[in-house]
Order: C-alpha cells, then structure tokens, then sequence
C-alpha cells in the first residue's frame, strides 16, 4: 500500500508538469463517470449533491489501495506476483487515459511514473523486509548465540525505507496538487464595457427576508454541476473559438478577438437539469459576452443544420437545438459573470449561456469549437445517455426559508423563496399553501426580466405544532406549475415542493 502510494504521488507530480486530468486516479475517476449508468449517476447527485466527486475519487483511490494490499500479500510469496498485479493496475489507468475524448502520447507519461515509482519502491520495501543472511567465515569462532540480530536491522530498514517512502509521497503530491493550482489559475484579463449593457439590478429581498437566496447569486455560491474531476488547464493566449461544419466560412475567433467585438450584458438564470424540485442547482448571474447568433451570421449557417454541435478544450460534446439557440432569446458565448471574467470552474475563458434551456444542451464551459450539423450526424455526450434532446426549463419555484425538517419558533415570521419561468412571460404569480389548505398569493420581489429568477415571500403567523408547507408558481401566460412528479431523467424535474417544518 505504501508503495502505491509513492507511485500515485510521483504519478500526480508528473501530471501536475503536463495534464493534470491525466493524473491515474483522475483517469480512473473519469472513466468511472462515463460508465456509471445514469439513474446511478443521477442518484449520487442527489445524494451526495456537490460532494460526488470527492466521494468518487475517494472510493477508487481505497479500491487502489485495497488492491495493493493484495499485491503486498503476493510479494510475500514471490515478488514478481505482487510487481505485476502494481503494473495491471496501472495498465488500467493508462487505459483510461487512451480512453480520454482528447489523448496524447504525454498523458501516459503520469501512469509510466507510477509504475516505476511504485514497483521501485515495492522493491526497496521488499529488500528491507529480508533479513540479512549470517555467514561467518569462521563458524568456530563465530559467537554461539545472537539473538535476534537480523531480525531487528530488517525491522530498521523497512522502518527506514516506510518512513522515506511517506514523507517523499506526502512531498510529491502536495507538489502535484500545489503546481496543478497554479497552472489552473486564469490570466489577468481587462474584460471590456458593454455596447449594450444591462440595467442596474433592483435591490433583493434578502436583506428583508433573511435566509433567502440573494437576488444575484455570487459567483463562489454559483452551483457547478460537470463530469470533470480536475479543471482544465488552459492558456488563453493559445485558446480559440473555432465555428466549423455546415456553415458557408469556417472561422476562427482568439480571445482578444472575442473580447474586441461588441459585448451585451444579460441577467439570466441557469438550471441543471439535475436539480430536483427544491433543489439547489439554479443560479443567476449577469453575464457578460457575445451574441451567439452574431458569431454564427460571421460564419454563415447552411440549410442542413439542426444543432450546434459545440465541444470543450478536453473534448465534451453538448448538443443545442439551433432553431432555439437562434430564435431571439439572448443566448450568449459568455466571457465574463457578475463583472468579473468567468471563474475557471464556471466555463473560463469562454462559455454558452442560452437562456430557458437547461444545462446540459445549452452552457458548454470552456467551449472550444461550435460545429454546426445535424441530429442524425453526431451524438453528444448527453444524447448517447439517452437524455432529451429539447428540453426547456420548466416552471419551478422553491421554499429557501424556513428550511424542511427544522424547527422555528412561533410567532410573525416569512415564508420566502425563489422562482422561476424563463421564456413563458417570466413568473407572475407565487402562491403558497399551508396544511393544505387554499392557495395564497405571496408578495413577489423585484424583477429582473423573464429569463431571471424572481424571489417571493408570504408573512406567516406561525403557530405550534407541526406544519406542511408548498410553493408553485404561475407565468406570465397564466400556466401553473404543474403538480406532477417526475424525476431529472430524461428532460428536468416537475412537481410541487412541499416541505414540514415544527412550530415550537
């Protein structure tokens, strides 16, 4: 076990000089994620929610190192056995890495340092563990009795060699981790002024209604939801945007290009189709970028095109419908967020962001190329799951305060929320009900336009006892949120959150 991980330490160095995602238990982790079927997939999500990652890396890194107890135990017979059981280890991992959307010979150069480091290092353990044989030359003169001589200097070497071994994994993985944190931070960038900005933001609720989600999400509470176990390392002096396929010119666009053209500012909330009804995985933000629809008239779309077919710098693929990517709705190849350039884990240097559709069709991060095409032609990630190609996103509404499960104390106190109803008219009504009794209007919060969340709150007297509490809101067209359940598979949640919370 120790010798695995010196191996996997001197592996995540090597990959903090060159990619870090090819890191052996990185590759291992991604690999597990594209094969884990997606109702497993989506149950983790909604157990774990942002912890899932860590508990995938976690899970595999102690499969690891069960493994390689077992290939300890076969050292003790014959070290050959234990050496090659460490080496098809690591050929899995270096499997995995081939098996990445984008591979180059480098990328193996990590898992080739874990099976030199690791079967060394099993090596030196091995040796140490041996005692040293006792022969004299002169048996006659040699003392008649040395007790346990040998071994106690085996027991000081593997002592030495573990202790060597430890400190030298502890050194080379906080290097890795520390050189892969600093390759990963992003560039100084100047963003520009908006041609085209968007109004001041009215004031929130949440100074008024405590525990309510902020009007504006900030961008370290903004929600991220990916199948990525490390964040992307990339040098926006060398990063392009290239639009390709059926389109009259292929171009290509680099960053200061980007940032040279015209920018508009959009207030706009994004949903993972992940999120569960009451769920967490909705933010909104103010985006700033470029009409998506001015990059595509640049290139010119042909007749056949019935998706934009865009990948990131590492090769995921997301598939947007193009009649509803370029049907006036304020979609956007964004580059900044909340006045500041994209975070790295939000999408930097560039993104999608198209209103009213969830995520996983509409918000490529690190987008590095848009192919026009067709449905019938190219799959992405999310069609090969099965997932829907058209999904809207639908009326929802949530309780943020006061939480389920809790107990509050009685009295006068709030009711309060967010909801949401992009592209139908925006939200027009919230209304609540508690013990299920008649539906009440709420007071709603400032507006922030359709394709924004609006927060709302109903003031509540509070009495003893146990209460059950719902939400649902109404568009602008006057449609209800429907009422009927249905799980993120294969096209976003539905029903009405109701929640129980104790009066005491």
């Amino acid at each position: 076990m120790l010798a695995t991980l010196f191996g996997v330490a001197l592996a995540h160095l090597v990959a903090g000089l060159t990619d870090p995602a090819a890191s052996p238990v990185l590759a291992v982790g991604s690999q597990v994620i594209d094969l884990t079927p997606t109702p497993m997939k989506e149950w983790a999500i909604q157990q774990f929610g942002t912890w899932d990652k860590p508990i995938l890396i976690g899970s595999v890194f102690a499969g690891v190192l069960v493994l390689s107890a077992v290939a300890g135990l076969l050292t003790l017979r014959r070290f050959e056995h234990g050496a090659g059981l460490l080496i098809a280890l690591v050929g899995l991992a270096a499997a995995a890495t081939i098996n990445r959307p984008v591979f180059e010979p480098v990328d193996l150069l990590p898992a080739l340092a874990a099976a030199v480091g690791g079967v060394a290092a099993l090596f030196w353990l091995h040796r140490a563990a041996r005692p040293a044989p006792q022969a004299p030359e002169d048996a006659a003169a040699a003392p008649q009795h040395v007790p346990d001589e040998a071994p106690r200097a085996s027991r000081r070497g593997v002592l030495v060699a573990a202790g060597v071994l430890a400190a030298a994994a502890a050194v080379l993985g906080g290097a890795g981790r520390w050189i892969a944190q600093q390759r990963t931070r992003i560039s100084d960038v100047d963003l520009p002024a908006a041609a085209n900005p968007a109004p001041p933001l009215p004031a929130g609720l949440e100074e008024k209604v405590p525990g309510i989600s902020p009007f504006r999400t900030p961008n370290g509470d903004f929600y991220r939801v990916d199948t990525r176990l490390t964040l992307p390392v990339i040098d926006v002096d060398d990063w392009t945007l290239t639009i390709d396929g059926d389109v009259e010119e292929e171009l290509t666009f680099t960053f200061e290009e980007i940032l040279a053209m015209p920018m508009v500012e959009r207030d706009i909330t994004l949903t993972c189709v992940s999120n569960d009804v009451g769920g967490e995985y909705v933010g909104a933000a103010r985006w700033l970028g470029v009409p998506l629809k001015d990059l595509l008239d640049r290139a010119g779309v042909g007749a056949d095109a019935d998706q934009l077919f865009s990948t990131d710098v590492e090769g995921m693929t997301i598939s947007t419908p193009l009649d509803l990517a370029t049907d006036g709705r304020d979609a956007l190849l964004a580059v900044g967020m909340n006045g500041e350039p994209l975070p790295l884990e939000h999408g930097f240097p560039a993104r999608l962001v198209i209103p009213g559709l969830y995520g996983f069709i509409s918000a490529t991060k690190w987008i590095s190329r848009i192919t026009l095409t067709t449905y019938a032609e190219q799959d992405s990630y999310w069609t090969k799951k099965k997932w829907a190609t058209d999904a809207p996103i639908k009326i929802s509404s949530r309780i943020d305060t006061p939480k389920s499960l809790t107990t509050i104390d009685p009295g006068d106190t709030f009711i309060g929320g967010v909801a949401w109803a992009q592209q139908t008219g925006g939200v027009a009504r919230v209304e609540v009900r508690v013990d299920g009794g008649p539906w009440t209007e709420a007071k709603l919060g400032p507006d922030g336009g359709n394709d924004y969340w609006r927060q709302w709150y109903l003031p509540w007297q509070a009495e003893s006892g146990q209460h059950s509490l719902a939400v649902r809101a109404v568009n602008g067209d006057g449609e209800t949120q429907t009422p009927v359940r249905m799980t993120p598979f294969p096209e976003g949640s539905s029903g009405v959150q109701e929640i129980v919370v104790t009066v005491s």
